[in-house]
């Protein structure tokens, strides 16, 4: 298995994890009770289309390549989800921080951001 051209800090890969699995977890939960079908198909969306396409050299092994901004928009679209799980299931001061820890993600990303649009 390959690594990344570059490597991001830990924390910036931890506090994205967290945030795709309040989404991935949330967003079903919260959805289930008004369609089960689309529970099933926002999952397929935040883990099955960022698994199949990448953009080269962020991450080990491309199945499906695509630009740079494809991958910044698939991150704004799991924290989106983080955030929208948030403030629907959780109470307000919980939702708020997952908000603050979203904005804080966008901070953490930078760096690759830039690389992603550069390459």
């Amino acid at each position: 298995m390959e690594k990344p051209q570059h490597a991001e800090p830990w924390y910036a890969t931890a506090l994205r994890a967290g945030l795709e699995l309040v989404g991935w977890v949330g967003l079903p939960i919260a959805l289930w009770p008004h369609s089960v079908l689309l529970a099933i198909g926002v999952d397929v969306l935040l883990i099955g289309v960022p698994a199949v396409l990448q953009t080269p050299g962020d991450k080990p092994g491309t199945v499906l390549a695509v630009p740079g901004w494809v991958t910044i928009l698939m991150v704004f679209a799991e924290l989106a989800g983080a955030v929208t799980a948030a403030r629907l299931l959780l109470p307000g001061w919980a939702a708020v921080l997952v908000a603050l820890l979203a904005l804080i993600c966008c901070v953490t990303e930078l760096p690759r951001w830039k690389r992603l649009l550069r390459a």
